[in-house]
């Protein structure tokens, strides 16, 4: 286990690397040493087939979602979302206004790290027009950006949590608000205590953004009609796969009410994703993305995942690992608290928001259903503790993305990204609190 950690932390940190090649080595590695412990390779084999056949429902909702992002793009839905958050930037309560629109983007495109590199980049320009604090504005930045990826149906980790303990995406959702709604409301305050007095504000950048959106002719009221639908098919808990269908075919639909589209170039939209070109890096940047083939990197990194995951409960690594750390964990609280501390463990050795999500999730199935909790009690936990504490960690993935692009170095931003800090707290005194804790009912 400690060469697989090395071998990923190493890639991952030092080379700079994308996951993928690090993990397929741990996968050779752990074949290697199967065939040393004796263990039949065909054994081996149907344990990575076992595994990644787990995922087959969450890669055609990552498929879906890769759409449905295009379809929202062309319908105008992500596009009037921005421009709604724009337009509710002031000077006072700077902080808590910058974290509720890094968080309604965040929430609309289901992406953080674009959230940070797009509008976290504008409200950088803002804070240094009004002479707010930088070090404070990056940690509202990245606490709301974190927020908008834990809680998107768009989002690839909220998919994968879901789909790890199996369980429905919206299910999933709804059940994270319990402990992501107080951490919210909590981090707000703490946001508006600390903003900056004082009614002038530089709108020259806000106001450049906001005709570029307009310019592009996909600012419309009706635009937001594919979210409606989509919160309704969620509220009425239509299956995740229609949900996500529904919606875009809305998208697409709303799409001819203001262009219109070859279909030949719809369908290519569609799989390559939308591309706009307006002359504004910043504005072109949100409004570049999606389709089918935007989610390939995600599902071959799930592949792979699943596939080391099986490996090594087949190998008995991770019940080795665990069985002295379990025999300890008898209550609630204390399996909650194991959990989340894994998530967390992972994130600073690997670096890695995904294998934080899938290792813990794996790993603590079984000892979750002991319990007789509910799946969806592991995916909260695994979200409100691996997540969002990726962009904490100065050497992970998220990190150092972050640090590069707002020019702000992690351990700056760290004590003021309070969402990301409430996030594992709320978990685990809601776990020992026994608050909003679901059992198994069979």
């Amino acid at each position: 286990m400690l060469s697989v950690i090395a071998i990923i932390s190493y890639s991952i940190i030092q080379l700079e690397s994308v996951p993928h090649i690090p993990i397929l080595l741990a996968i050779i590695l752990l074949i290697v040493y199967g065939a040393i412990k004796k263990v039949p390779f065909k054994t081996m084999e149907q344990s990575m087939s076992r595994a990644v056949a787990s995922s087959i429902g969450a890669i055609y909702i990552f498929l879906l979602i890769g759409v449905l992002i295009s379809s929202w793009l062309i319908g105008g839905t992500i596009p009037t979302l921005l421009y709604i958050g724009l337009s509710i930037v002031s000077a006072s309560f700077f902080y808590a206004i910058v974290f509720i629109i890094t968080g309604i983007i965040g929430t609309a495109i289901g992406s953080s790290l674009t959230t940070v590199a797009t509008v976290g980049v504008a409200m950088l320009g803002v804070a240094s027009s009004i002479d707010a604090s930088l070090v404070i504005t990056a940690g509202a930045i990245v606490s709301g950006a974190f927020f908008g990826d834990k809680m998107s149906p768009l989002s690839d980790t909220t998919n994968l949590a879901a789909s790890v303990v199996g369980i429905d995406l919206f299910t999933h959702i709804k059940n994270m608000m319990y402990t992501t709604i107080p951490a919210f409301i909590v981090a707000l305050i703490c946001y508006a205590l600390l903003s900056p007095s004082g009614d002038t504000i530089d709108t020259a950048l806000i106001a450049t953004y906001q005709e570029t959106l307009k310019a592009t002719n996909l600012i419309h009221w009706y635009s937001v009609l594919p979210l409606v639908v989509l919160i309704f098919c969620t509220v009425f808990k239509v299956p995740s796969l229609a949900t996500l269908a529904i919606s875009a075919i809305s998208g697409i639909v709303l799409s001819y009410f203001h262009s219109s589209i070859p279909l030949n170039e719809l369908v290519a939209i569609l799989y390559n994703g939308y591309a706009m070109d307006t002359g504004v890096t910043a504005i072109d940047s949100l409004l570049s993305r999606g389709g089918m083939n935007s989610m390939l990197f995600t599902i071959i990194l799930i592949v792979l995942s699943l596939s080391m995951g099986g490996l090594l409960f087949a190998l008995g690594i991770i019940q080795t690992l665990l069985e002295a750390l379990q025999k300890q964990l008898k209550s609630v609280g204390s399996v909650i608290t194991g959990a989340a501390f894994t998530a967390i463990g992972i994130n600073l050795t690997i670096g890695e928001q995904y294998l934080s999500i899938l290792l813990t999730g794996e790993a603590f199935k079984d000892k979750f259903k002991q319990l007789k909790l509910h799946p969806k009690n592991l995916a909260r936990t695994i979200e409100d503790a691996g997540t969002v504490i990726n962009p904490l960690v100065p050497w992970s993935v998220c990190g150092l993305f972050i640090a590069s692009t707002l020019d702000v170095s992690v351990l700056d931003y760290l004590p003021f990204a309070f969402f990301c800090l409430l996030s594992p707290v709320m978990t685990i005194l809601f776990g020992w609190l026994n608050i909003t804790i679901t059992k198994e009912t069979h």
